[in-house]
């Protein structure tokens, strides 16, 4: 029997046992209830008449009036209820003897007869009651049979549902889902076998006849799958740069033969092996292995090693391989691959480039700075009177040479920082009067454009632990750009505060602003807002930046377009 033909037939039958329940108990409520209504329309109410009718019997003697219309309200009610046999003729008895009272009051004999006649009445409805009581217990009883016979059957039909229709679904789905299981661990042998002919059944044949085409499918691309790996191991041989895979235990899975050259073992010695036990006794694996958080610069620097005769440059690169498994929602992690990158070729260059920027700016300084001094001897009296035009020649000349001396000075200065010549002298320095110098030294320059410079310190700030030359140079730096992008007449404010046991110094200008899309570039070399007027080499910033963090210290820009820009660094405190 299929399963739905099982599910819909016990489903069914018990809906129909439940209405049956509800019909049988529904049909002896209403038959109780119409006993109960019928002793309580046709008898007691008679009780109570007779009860009023005693009571206003007794009291006909002191109210006479009242009582006989008591009597005659309730003896009218009891001649409209009459229900049961014999009550009838009483109550007409009553009626005859009341209307005799009523003409001769003081006749005890009659009263007595009146009150027999009421008893007579109450008595006929007494045994009514009993009667109609035995019958409604009868129906009671009637009922609790019948309601716990269709009670029981329906209890036998749902725990006969309860015990094998789960087991008859449950254990089908268990084996099929075990089965699958098997088929996800490419035992593709596996079968499902269920000998019943419903949808199980059906299922199993589908089941097993998609195993079937699996193992078939697979055996079939061994081949294809060998090939391909071995494609993949002479791709990765082929490749210039080295290549390290690891799974995610930490174990070699490939290393191609540039990565065996430069760590100088076999691939019998690597492959299979952890990295973590190679690291202990190759310092080259133990460079690649370990992972120094605690200085980014220091990982962003690119690794030496002597390869080929010679000393080369890499860059590592790790990169985390995570897949998501065929039919599953969470992506697991399955290992790394570690590339390193020879740069040795731009590192040359780089090296080239540096050391001729150098040798060009310190080439050009001198002749400059002789320009310089030439220049202030034209000026001096001494040397001869000089005209307007020739003193406006001699003020271009001056900036000009003013301009190529700063731009020879950070090419200096930026060699320095490329070779790693340049020397910091870290020593107990007082923030306040690096600003007073820094101030002092752009005085002139702000006067020219009418800018207000104001300073604005906090008390009692502690010393910092730097260079207060390359401090100074940094801050006059913030101040001299200022200035140039500051319209005249407008105020640059500089601070001096302690924030997180570091002291901050902040330039503020009210210039144009920076755009938000820049902001992360302007501390790069050679870069320079686009659209902007003003001349440079667009390495002040990126000097300073670097002067800043050998210092341990921190840099960085907050600026909104058309509201000015702050600019600050941070250095610890001594």
């Amino acid at each position: 029997m299929k399963i739905k033909t099982k599910l819909n037939l016990g489903v069914g039958l018990l809906f129909l046992m439940i209405i049956i329940l509800s019909l049988v108990a529904a049909f002896y409520i209403f038959s109780i209830k119409k006993d109960t209504e019928n002793i309580l329309k046709a008898n007691y109410n008679t009780l109570e008449y007779s009860r009023n009718m005693l009571l206003s019997l007794d009291e006909i003697n002191m109210n006479e009036e009242k009582a006989i219309i008591i009597f005659e309200t309730n003896i009218t009610k009891q001649i409209a209820n009459i229900t049961e046999a014999g009550e009838d003729k009483a109550t007409y008895n009553l009626e005859k003897n009341f209307d005799f009272l009523k003409k001769n009051r003081t006749d005890e004999a009659l009263k007595s007869q009146i009150r027999q006649d009421i008893f007579e009445i109450m008595k006929l409805n007494m045994n009514a009651i009993k009667q109609k009581s035995d019958i409604a217990k009868h129906t009671a009883e009637t009922a609790n049979f019948w309601i716990a016979v269709t009670g029981t059957l329906c209890f036998l039909i749902a725990f006969n549902l309860l015990v094998n229709l789960p087991n008859n679904i449950a254990n089908p789905i268990k084996e099929l889902t075990d089965s699958i299981k098997q088929i996800a661990n490419k035992n593709y042998s596996q079968r499902v076998n269920f000998m019943n002919h419903n949808e199980f059944g059906d299922l199993a044949k589908s089941f097993n006849t998609m195993a079937e085409k699996l193992q078939e499918y697979n055996n079939s691309n061994l081949y294809k799958l060998s090939f391909e790996k071995k494609r993949l191991e002479t791709l990765i041989n082929n490749m210039h740069d080295p290549i390290i895979g690891l799974d995610n235990q930490g174990l070699i899975l490939f290393a191609n033969d540039e990565a065996l050259k430069i760590i100088g073992l076999k691939s019998e010695d690597v492959m299979g092996k952890l990295v973590t036990t190679l690291a202990l006794t190759n310092d080259l694996m133990k460079t690649l292995v370990i992972k120094d958080l605690s200085n980014e610069k220091q990982k962003s620097l690119p690794m030496k090693i002597f390869a080929d005769g010679k000393e080369s440059y890499f860059e590592k690169e790790t990169i985390n391989i995570t897949i998501k498994p065929t039919g599953e929602d969470q992506i697991i992690d399955i290992g790394n691959v570690i590339i390193l990158r020879n740069i040795t070729v731009f590192k040359e260059l780089d090296f080239a480039k540096t050391n001729f920027i150098a040798t060009v700016s310190h080439e050009l300084k001198t002749p400059i700075s002789s320009i310089k001094l030439s220049l202030q001897l034209l000026e001096k009296a001494e040397t001869g009177n000089i005209n307007e035009d020739q003193k406006q020649l001699i003020e271009s000349i001056k900036d000009d040479s003013q301009r190529l001396l700063k731009i020879t000075g950070e090419l200096l200065e930026l060699s320095q920082l490329e070779t790693g010549n340049i020397k910091l002298n870290i020593e107990k320095s007082n923030p306040y009067e690096i600003i007073n110098y820094a101030t002092e030294a752009v005085k002139v320059q702000a006067e020219q454009k009418q800018i207000e410079l104001v300073i604005e310190t906090e008390q009692n700030l502690p010393d910092i632990k730097g260079d207060s030359e390359k401090t100074a140079w940094v801050l006059i730096n913030f101040l001299t750009n200022a200035i140039t992008y500051s319209t005249e007449n407008s105020k640059i404010i500089v601070k001096l505060k302690n924030e997180n046991n570091q002291v901050v110094f902040q330039v503020i200008d009210t210039g144009k602003g920076i755009d938000s899309r820049y902001k992360t570039k302007i501390f790069d070399k050679y870069f320079q807002v686009p659209g902007s007027q003003k001349s440079g080499t667009g390495l002040g910033l990126a000097i300073s930046k670097e002067f800043i963090e050998a210092q341990n210290g921190t840099i960085g820009l907050e600026s909104e377009l058309g509201l000015g820009s702050t600019f600050y660094f941070k250095l610890g405190t001594v």
